[in-house]
């Protein structure tokens, strides 16, 4: 993990809190993750603590010790049958840095794709050991069980080794601010391992109340470990150059050079002192800065991750809309709506920004979403939602007597002006009336539009005739709103 003394200012992205949450029931059937074995993650540490040894004692991204790393890595994965692309970093890093190693694995859904990322370089004080070959050697051992287990996909898996992150994160921001607009959108979540082994370590999720730091949580909530946020890591490590772009981002972390607290003693065991103490110094080698408890419990986290998320038998699709064509769904269909503008409509969207993205104007498929007022306007609050509440009504869709899923993408955007009283909501319009599944409220701070996906178990109207009802409120007065959705989907398992 990089030094706080560098850290870069970096785009605001606002939390998409309970945007991906984990579906009551999944939408596939979920393989069980397999075991990430220990012994196996600690070889690999073990020959990148030889790799610094035998290059000057370091492995910082402009070395001969950082290219025996690159080669270990790349090698392993692609003898496990994984297409390996060795990027180099031609804008934005130290002159000399090695490149980033990236690895796909075949199969799974192209259009949805989960990353997994760790930093492969360290500092010039020592081996780099738990800041990073923890996290390196942990990801290279999930990315070899998953080419040894080959479950089936439902999603797109990618695993990325950063270059140049303990300079400021070069690398993966290299990655990231070169990604076409179109693959930014279809990667779905990204996790980021950075010291994850350490000595006297704490459980930290980053961005734990994202969806997709929540399956991270259930993976500990599972074995009975508190977890905590990773407020020390925050900005300082490779996730963030993917929530910068937008994508929704996790990851775990054990704690480097902060003092571990009281409270924290008394819930994880240790001592008031740094998480590592070895952080950025020669004595951070291996063996003597590992936790082996620390470290394997990541590495399932990771699995327990991945395999939910991204492996089992794909859904059958019962219903979809992507906005592309008319399909039928109504606006104020019930006759209550109060907005005065910014209406919800199927169209191509104009971007709007104030204090950052508001209305976005790129969509999650194709060229059309639906989107409160799609035009931009002489400013972003011309055609946002004002007055009241708009609301979309999706033609009847008959659903079969099965396990079923609703899932879309969405993002509500909105000013400082705004308050609780604003908000974004899906409900199920069903024989018994209208259920709400998910509200996302305002709040009185800026929030910049982001897409993410919300899933929801809809099994309950099994049998019935229903219709999808989303709903945007500019409810605080003069607040500036704007909402979207994208890519509506009913599927079966």
């Amino acid at each position: 993990m990089r030094p706080s003394s560098i850290l870069r200012v970096m785009a605001a992205v606002p939390l998409v809190a309970a945007a991906l949450a984990v579906p009551a029931a999944p939408a596939a059937a979920v393989a069980a993750a397999p075991d990430i074995s220990l012994a196996n993650v600690k070889a690999h540490v073990q020959q990148f603590q030889s790799i610094a040894t035998a290059n000057g004692g370091n492995r910082r991204s402009t070395t001969a010790g950082y290219t025996a790393s690159v080669n270990y890595v790349a090698n392993r994965l692609t003898a496990a049958g994984f297409t390996v692309v060795r990027q180099n970093c031609t804008s934005g890093c130290t002159a000399g840095a090695g490149p980033n190693v990236i690895a796909d694995w075949p199969g799974g859904d192209p259009n949805s794709v989960y990353m997994f990322g760790a930093h492969l370089d360290g500092v010039a004080a020592g081996p780099g050991i738990n800041d990073n070959a923890s996290g390196s050697s942990m990801l290279l051992e999930l990315a070899l069980t998953l080419a040894a287990t080959n479950p089936s996909l439902t999603s797109h898996l990618r695993f990325a080794f950063w270059t140049d992150e303990e300079q400021g994160l070069n690398g993966s921001e290299f990655y990231a601010n070169t990604l076409p607009t179109a693959e930014r959108t279809r990667i779905r979540g990204y996790f980021n391992f950075d010291m994850v082994g350490s000595t006297n370590g704490g459980y930290f999720i980053n961005r734990i109340t994202s969806g997709v730091g929540q399956v991270l949580k259930a993976y500990y909530d599972s074995i009975g470990v508190q977890t905590e946020e990773n407020t020390e890591g925050a900005g300082r490590s490779d996730d963030a150059s993917f929530n910068a772009i937008g994508v929704q981002t996790s990851g775990v972390a054990a704690g480097a050079s902060r003092v571990k607290t009281a409270a924290q003693v008394a819930k994880w065991g240790g001592t008031q002192s740094a998480f590592d103490p070895c952080y950025h110094r020669a004595c951070d080698t291996y063996p003597s800065n590992i936790s082996d408890t620390v470290l394997d419990r990541a590495g399932d986290a990771a699995a327990y991750a991945l395999w939910t998320l991204a492996t089992g038998t794909a859904p059958a699709t019962i219903w979809s809309d992507t906005f592309e064509t008319a399909t039928g769904w109504t606006t104020n269909a019930s006759g209550t709506d109060t907005a005065t503008a910014g209406a919800w409509e199927r169209a191509d969207p104009a971007a709007t920004t104030s204090s950052g993205a508001k209305q976005l104007g790129t969509t999650v498929s194709g060229v059309n979403d639906l989107v409160t007022g799609p035009l931009a306007g002489t400013d972003a609050g011309t055609y946002d939602v004002d007055g009241g509440t708009t609301s979309a009504r999706s033609p009847a869709i008959t659903l079969p007597s099965e396990t079923l899923t609703l899932s879309l993408s969405w993002y509500l955007a909105h000013g400082s002006n705004s308050s609780s009283a604003d908000f974004f909501r899906v409900s199920i319009v069903h024989s018994g009336g209208t259920t709400a599944l998910f509200t996302q409220p305002g709040a009185a701070t800026n929030r910049n539009g982001a897409w993410a996906t919300g899933s929801w178990n809809i099994s309950a109207y099994a049998g019935q005739q229903v219709r999808v009802l989303v709903e945007a409120a500019d409810a605080s007065g003069a607040s500036l709103v704007e909402a979207g959705v994208d890519d509506v989907r009913i599927t079966s398992s």
